[in-house]
């Protein structure tokens, strides 16, 4: 994953858990405006996401982040 995703997913994830608690759920599309602005950069969360750790589509934003700063 590059490292400009990674800072991103963290981020959004320190924003959502001062925003609503450490419970707060989120998805992978959380990163990412509603807009397909970079597909290429999407898929890579994605497979991220999906493919590689099998995640649901909502997971703890706390979880998320802790997996995404152990890479």
């Amino acid at each position: 994953m590059r490292e400009s995703l990674k800072r991103k997913i963290i981020s959004v994830c320190d924003k959502k858990i001062a925003q609503k608690g450490e419970n707060v759920g989120l998805s992978f599309y959380a990163f990412f405006a509603n807009k397909n602005n970079d597909p290429e950069l999407l898929m890579e969360a994605a497979t991220w996401w999906i493919m590689t750790h099998k995640l649901d589509h909502f997971e703890k934003a706390i979880k998320v982040k802790a997996m995404v700063q152990k890479m």
